[in-house]
């Protein structure tokens, strides 16, 4: 997964060629080693479409409060340079799937 500063996430997901996940996470933080496996297993089946990254909001407090990010673990999914869905708490991984299926499914074009 991208690592994701305040310094990289214009450059890296703001302007980015194609849609992607930013994992809103603490080192503290429980719930986010749960679902940290869960989008490494996403990243693994659909990193060819979707980009996947985390950005540590103890570090980085500026993008965390920007997009609202009030609760971790926050999952937020970025397309064309806006937040376009929103995932918060540890889900399952179906939840993740249902919520990101337009971006993670392959067009049948």
């Amino acid at each position: 997964m991208l690592e994701l500063t305040d310094e990289n996430f214009e450059r890296e997901v703001l302007q980015a060629d194609r849609p992607v996940i930013v994992d809103f996470w603490a080192p503290w933080c429980g719930p986010c080693k749960a679902v940290e496996p869960i989008l490494q297993e996403l990243e693994t089946e659909h990193g060819d479409r979707v980009v996947f990254g985390k950005l540590d909001i103890d570090r980085n407090l500026g993008t965390a409060s920007r997009y609202d990010v009030l609760s971790i673990p926050t999952a937020i999914l970025f397309d064309g340079g806006e937040p376009r869905e929103t995932v918060i708490g540890a889900r399952p991984r179906s939840h993740f799937e249902q919520a990101w299926a337009a971006w993670l499914t392959p067009s049948a074009t």
